[in-house]
């Protein structure tokens, strides 16, 4: 028999019991939609990673009183260590060879003012005039501070979309006066709009000179001293050695003794995120292929009944001419058409839920996680299929026919 009549036989035999195929197909939808929408959701969150979160140039490296936290013993190590302080970084700019720059940043978060508007909870940063060159900043307008305003501890700031639409919702920032703690400061950035992460706002930021930040805001936590080697990707081991080394130097470490301090890059960040990802996907994988399993012992327990339902079909087409591998193939497509059915519904569905999830996480719905779903839910059906397939086969036409 040829393909095209074997699938409008499959297609009538479905179509005949449509709320039992309908029924069948839960599991597998279920299945393939936590696929599509966990992938396409973890693709989302790597790209917004990458390109978005890490907003740290790939060869700068970050030394932090904290560095990377990974358990509570880690955290009650590091809340141990004394934080980095602006004579280290200018120890570090003067001794370090391999440098070629080296700056600081600082922050705290503070309630920021303009006329009778206010906005808690933002997060003002204060950086060394040098630092652009080593942070991924993209302005909407505007500019970064110079290095003479940073000097002059200048009363100067570039702020975030949430600052924007908060204190000047209809008027164009740039040139205006917000304030800090009584403090007036003039306008001369304002960041592109970054969105939220985890929930978490990311353009209720504020950014000034360091030197501004320390004579206006104290702080017990320091600085982070950021530095970009001389010598690109190629030297980000060589010039974190030397640094390591001054700072060790500076701080009388024991040779066997651990860094006090933690270190921080864009590298670090994204393996952490790796690491994080596939946790998640691991997670996915089991709830999915739980929801796939049930779906195909569904689909092999249905298919099995329609066997018996339709024995008396089998025997007469066997009768007229039909072969065992005829009825074998008809059968095992019928539970890949049904398989697949429910593959499309469970792709839409989770692309559904991704492009939905997409306002409050970063998602991607790509091509292949959508042709990875139909073919998990094909394979389930075809696997699922096997069983009630070989039994068809096997039956006998005069047995078949006698069948009531």
């Amino acid at each position: 028999m040829s393909l095209g009549e074997l699938t409008r036989i499959a297609l009538r035999a479905l179509r005949r019991n449509k709320l039992r195929s309908g029924l069948t197909l839960l599991g597998v939808i279920i299945g393939v939609m936590t696929v599509v929408s966990v992938v396409s959701i973890i693709a989302g969150l790597n790209t917004y990673v990458e390109t978005k979160l890490t907003n740290l140039n790939p060869d700068v490296l970050v030394f932090t009183k904290y560095g990377i936290i990974r358990s509570r013993a880690e955290f009650v190590l590091a809340n141990r260590r004394k934080a980095l302080t602006m004579r280290e970084t200018r120890l570090v700019a003067d001794e370090c060879r391999s440098c070629a720059a080296v700056g600081a940043q600082a922050g705290q978060a503070v309630t920021v003012h303009a006329g009778n508007r206010k906005l808690a909870g933002v997060q003002v940063t204060g950086y060394t005039a040098n630092v652009d060159s080593m942070l991924n900043l993209d302005l909407a307008e505007g500019r970064f501070f110079n290095p003479t305003e940073e000097l002059h501890a200048a009363a100067v700031a570039v702020i975030g979309a949430d600052v924007k639409d908060q204190l000047f919702p209809t008027l164009d920032p740039i040139g205006r006066t917000i304030l800090l703690r009584g403090y007036p400061l003039r306008v001369i950035g304002l960041q592109t709009r970054l969105g939220q992460f985890l929930g978490q706002p990311r353009d209720s930021v504020v950014f000034v000179p360091i030197t501004f930040l320390q004579k206006v805001l104290t702080s017990d936590d320091g600085v982070a001293i950021m530095v970009r080697p001389a010598g690109g990707m190629a030297a980000v081991d060589a010039t974190q050695d030397e640094v390591r080394t001054i700072l060790r130097s500076v701080r009388k470490t024991g040779f066997k003794d651990p860094d006090p301090f933690g270190i921080v890059g864009s590298e670090a960040i994204k393996s952490l995120w790796v690491s994080i990802s596939q946790g998640a996907f691991a997670v996915m994988v089991l709830v999915s292929g739980i929801s796939l399993v049930v779906g195909a012992i569904v689909i092999a327990n249905i298919m099995f009944v329609s066997v018996v339902e339709r024995t008396q079909e089998i025997g007469l087409r066997k009768a007229l001419g039909a072969r065992s591998r005829d009825i074998h193939r008809q059968f095992l497509l019928e539970s890949a058409m049904l398989a697949g059915v429910g593959g499309l519904v469970g792709v839409l569905a989770g692309a559904l839920v991704a492009v939905a999830v997409n306002v409050y996480f970063p998602a991607e719905v790509k091509l292949q996680f959508i042709l990875l779903g139909l073919a998990v839910a094909t394979v389930t059906g075809v696997l699922a299929g096997l069983a009630p397939a070989a039994a068809a086969a096997k039956k006998e036409p005069i047995e078949a026919l006698r069948y009531e």
